[in-house]
This record gives structure tokens, C-alpha cells and sequence, in this order.
């Protein structure tokens, strides 16, 4: 116990600082409106408006946000293009991660820190003529909407692969060294072809790196706010980055209660995923580190 109360020093302030966000969106997404504004409340507990706890905490709040809003839609929208940008990542990224791994000399890793540039590039450079890009499609045969697919999902399912794709295949690169050559050439003399060493041995071992690649390309669609911004103008096509702050502040008016919670309901399960694969994770990232 003594040799573990350093490490409980040091990382319980570190964990309280991650865990007070999360702690403040639930308290005050079920508060009632006269205990959310009142300067003598404390805000960190619930106030007793009356004569009862129970009457300071309240859920209409949270159903507003699913009876009176396109949240839902969002929820669906944000799943939709995040399992599309994630299976067009993985598609790119394994082959391209794969040959800039086993590219000899030193090709292979200048092609892969030139890929992974590309996706240090902000957005704010790029919406503009992303945004010009997607209207001009709206000239090719079969789509007569002169915005092309602005406002469309299909617009961020092409947008978003241009920086999943670059930092996935990087991470793939690093994470495929540290898998030794000699098991593919044995696959190899035992009759599997290339595709099937590939698929029967490569793969499975690189595991974890492809799914710290699924994490981080999800979690990348579910918190971009730029391109969606630009991209998408109706609120039924909406994804939860850019429906939550358009629809849930109104001017000068915060929902801030309705704001809590489209905002923890997302960000408790990207929390969770991460929780759940953590050992993963963190072998993914950090599998090429040494090689």
C-alpha cells in the first residue's frame, strides 16, 4: 500500500480534473431553471427550491432535447458518417499503412511522415475550397441540385476520409514494423499467397493498431465542427457537433441544461469506447515507437 501512495497522489488530482467535466454536464443537465440562475445556489450540488431535494432536479430537460429537437437525427446522422468514414479509412489506410512499412530504405518512412503532414494541416485552411469541391460535383451527370451535395452527408463522408485517412495510415505504418517479415515469408513457403498472408496473418496480429485507427477516425467525425458547419445548413442533416450549438443557443439564450445533455450523452460513450479498448489503445499507438 505505502509503495502505491505516490501513485495515488499523483494521479488522483489528474483525475479529478478529467472526471469534473463530466460531473458538471450531469448535475446541471437535470437542474430546474430557478436553481441553475440563482447567484446564491451553489453550483456544484443540487439547491432545494422548496421543501424537498426532489424538487430541485428535474428531466424535462433531457426530454426536450428528444421530443423537441432533431437530437435523435443527429445521433443517427453522427453513427451514419462515422461508420462510413471509418470503413473508407480502413480501406485506404491498411493497403497504403501495409507497402509504406515494407517499402525499403528510407522511402518508406520519409512517403509516411509526408502522409502524416497532410493531416496537420488545419481545416480552417481547407474548408473553402472543400466547400468549392462539393458544390462543383453538383455538375456531374445524375445530380441535379446546383449545390451539388452540399447539405448533404455525403459531403462529410467525402471531406472527412482527406485527415482520417493520412494519420490512420501513419499509425498503421508504425504499428506494422514491429510485426517481424519472417512470419509472412513462412506464411508464404506454406502456400498462402500474399493477400492471404495478409489476411490470415498480418491482420489479425496488427489488431490492435486497426482498432486504436477505428477509435481515433470516429471520435474524429464525432467532435469536427468546421467542415460540418459549412457543409451541412438544414437541421435534419445535422450532425451533433454543429445541431447541438445551432439549435440549442438561440441568440442570446443558453439552453444550457438541454445544452448538458446532448453534449454528456455523446461524450459518455466516446469515454467508455476508449475506457473498454484502453490497453489496445495505447498498444496501438505506441507499437512503432521503438522500431
Amino acid at each position: 500500500m505505502r509503495r502505491k501512495l505516490p501513485t495515488y497522489l499523483v494521479l488522483t488530482p489528474f483525475a479529478i480534473v478529467l472526471a469534473f467535466p463530466f460531473y458538471w454536464m450531469l448535475v446541471t443537465m437535470f437542474k430546474e431553471d430557478l436553481d441553475l440562475y440563482s447567484a446564491d445556489n451553489v453550483p456544484y450540488v443540487y439547491n432545494p427550491l422548496q421543501w424537498t431535494f426532489w424538487e430541485s432536479a428535474t428531466t424535462k430537460h433531457v426530454t426536450f432535447i428528444f421530443e423537441e429537437t432533431n437530437y435523435p437525427t443527429w445521433l443517427l446522422n453522427t453513427f451514419f458518417v462515422g461508420a462510413a468514414v471509418v470503413a473508407i479509412t480502413l480501406v485506404f489506410a491498411l493497403p497504403a499503412g501495409y507497402a509504406l512499412a515494407r517499402l525499403a530504405g528510407r522511402w518508406g518512412q520519409s512517403a509516411g511522415i509526408g502522409i502524416f503532414l497532410v493531416y496537420l494541416v488545419p481545416p480552417t485552411l481547407l474548408f473553402l475550397p472543400m466547400s468549392r469541391l462539393i458544390v462543383e460535383l453538383g455538375r456531374l451527370p445524375g445530380i441535379d441540385d446546383d449545390r451539388g451535395l452540399q447539405n448533404s452527408l455525403w459531403a462529410l463522408i467525402l471531406v472527412y476520409p482527406s485527415f482520417t485517412i493520412p494519420f490512420a495510415t501513419w499509425l498503421l505504418m508504425g504499428f506494422f514494423k514491429t510485426i517481424p517479415q519472417e512470419l509472412e515469408d513462412a506464411a508464404l513457403i506454406d502456400g498462402c499467397s500474399r493477400i492471404q498472408a495478409l489476411l490470415r496473418i498480418v491482420f489479425p496480429i496488427s489488431l490492435p493498431g486497426i482498432l486504436t485507427v477505428v477509435i481515433f477516425a470516429f471520435a474524429l467525425c464525432v467532435n469536427e465542427f468546421i467542415y460540418a458547419f459549412t457543409m451541412i445548413s438544414s437541421s435534419e442533416a445535422r450532425t451533433v457537433s454543429t445541431g447541438v450549438p445551432n439549435d440549442l443557443i438561440r441568440g442570446d439564450v443558453f439552453f444550457w441544461q438541454s445544452l448538458m445533455a446532448a453534449t454528456f450523452i455523446p461524450s459518455i460513450v466516446l469515454a467508455l469506447l476508449y475506457n473498454s479498448f484502453l490497453d489496445r489503445f495505447i498498444k496501438g499507438f505506441t507499437g512503432g515507437a521503438f522500431r
